[in-house]
């Protein structure tokens, strides 16, 4: 069973937990059994190291990599991270909602908001400003730019220091851990459908919707290809990307429609899912790794950055006895405009295929030196597979909007009736956001006494 995405989840296994995920999980009744560990694997310019979460244990690294001036550096730092991420959590995601109901759901948290207030001015722009007071050694920066680039897709500079003081909370706290669901990340989804259909919903999958319908100036509902039409009793709610969204609406303001459909789109995605057999390989072998080829193209840079999964190490029912299961990808670097226009049956395209995975076989070498010889399923994927399968607007991880020059939009429409969630609205990419995102329009549809009822 393969994986999708780099299935780094934290906040799964425990309870109270901060991760707007864990919120809608026990709001729909339901949990998912996971596995825990402690550490991923590095392959990085410096050498292979594993790098532990928690308060201390990174720190003990660093000193042998760096020495010990940078280790009590980044002590410092997680010393001035530590407000931060204690104003982040004071006031969380779930309490939010677009009406003036707010003012009761927020308002609850007001008291543990007031000893934050001076922590939480730092948290209303990007991460770099905090880093570059607090960090001068060249590898935590580029360590920190890494971190900041896995969660939002930009660097220190245009990541939201709020998602990055969230990130401390979670990773660098004591006796943290990283949960990898049983069953893979489809025990997630199976969670919420399972959620989803006890309180009465349904999930239509193969029914991909061709229009937004709107009557006297209200989306009314969806017609599906095929003409089936969907009435809704109170919204349309739509989690496609804004740029997807847009096209089956026809009817909305003209001003609302050319600024968002300017948004720019985060890059695309280079991938590698591979079955391979597991005889013998080492007994230390990591769920993730992180790979870096050079920091000084930057973590943006196309062909430079893998992340690799390895789930099966955590949980062997993913493949069969004696197997694994790989996925190997570049995270929203890959140009869509290397593969537009390209056919999928044409030689040109199964060569570039081959060329651009490339360097996800080099990083994997890192890890498994004879990787290429152990493969008994190997499927490519690219931009244009992206776009496919996940009907996503040019294969894009979703919107590239930089902390700081502006917030990602809430979402409100200016046509009534339509609401927005998912990556393109507040507060951003990932799993954590976006789940936030979408807790928080589904509790503007709902009475303010459901809803402070769920927060207590």
């Amino acid at each position: 069973i393969f994986d999708s995405g780099p299935s780094l989840y934290s906040g799964l296994s425990s309870r109270p937990s901060s991760n707007p995920l864990s919120f809608v999980l026990d709001a729909v009744g339901e949990e998912v059994p996971c596995v825990t560990y402690d550490t991923w694997g590095c392959c990085l310019p410096e050498g292979d190291f594993p790098a532990p979460i928690g308060a201390e244990a990174f720190a003990e690294i660093l000193e042998r990599l760096r020495g010990k001036a940078a280790a009590d550096q980044w002590r410092r730092f997680q010393a001035v991270m530590k407000p931060l991420g204690e104003a982040a959590l004071a006031l969380p995601a779930v309490a939010g909602r677009y009406d003036w109901g707010a003012i009761l759901t927020l308002g609850r948290y007001l008291p543990s908001m007031l000893p934050h207030l001076g922590a939480s001015l730092q948290l209303l722009g990007d991460f770099s400003p905090i880093v570059e007071q607090e960090i001068d050694d060249p590898f935590l920066r580029h360590w920190l730019d890494l971190l900041c680039f896995l969660l939002s897709g930009l660097p220190a500079k245009g990541t939201s220091a709020a998602e990055m003081a969230f990130m401390f909370s979670q990773w660098y706290r004591p006796e943290v851990v990283l949960d990898y669901p049983q069953g893979g990340s489809g025990a997630i989804v199976a969670a919420l459908l399972r959620g989803v259909e006890r309180h009465g919903g349904a999930l239509r999958l193969g029914a991909r919707v061709e229009a937004i319908l709107t009557e006297r100036d209200r989306a009314s509902g969806v017609r599906l290809q095929g003409g089936e039409v969907i009435n809704a009793r109170q919204a349309v709610i739509s989690n496609a990307s804004i740029w997807d969204t847009l096209k089956l609406v026809p009817d909305i303001s003209p001003a609302f429609r050319q600024t968002r459909q300017q948004t720019q789109p985060c890059p695309s995605f280079m991938h590698l899912h591979l079955g391979i057999d597991g005889t013998d390989l080492p007994k230390d072998l990591h769920c993730h790794y992180i790979f870096v080829d050079d920091w000084e193209k930057g973590v943006q840079a196309p062909q430079n950055v893998v992340v690799v999964s390895i789930p099966s190490v955590l949980d062997p029912s993913l493949a069969p006895p004696g197997k694994h299961v790989i996925h190997a990808y570049t995270p929203a670097t890959e140009p869509y405009e290397l593969w537009e226009g390209m056919q999928r049956n044409r030689p040109a395209y199964q060569q570039q295929k081959e060329a651009r995975a490339g360097i996800l076989w080099q990083a994997l070498a890192r890890m498994i030196p004879d990787i290429r010889d152990r493969c008994e399923t190997t499927l490519i994927g690219t931009p244009l597979t992206h776009e496919r399968f996940l009907n996503m607007h040019r294969g894009s991880y979703g919107p590239e909007i930089p902390a700081n020059e502006g917030m990602f939009p809430t979402a409100k429409t200016p046509l009534a009736g339509l609401l927005l969630c998912g990556a393109s609205t507040f507060p951003g990419i990932g799993v954590p956001a976006v789940a936030a995102s979408g807790i928080v329009t589904a509790n503007t549809l709902v009475p303010v006494q459901q809803h402070l009822e769920l927060l207590q």
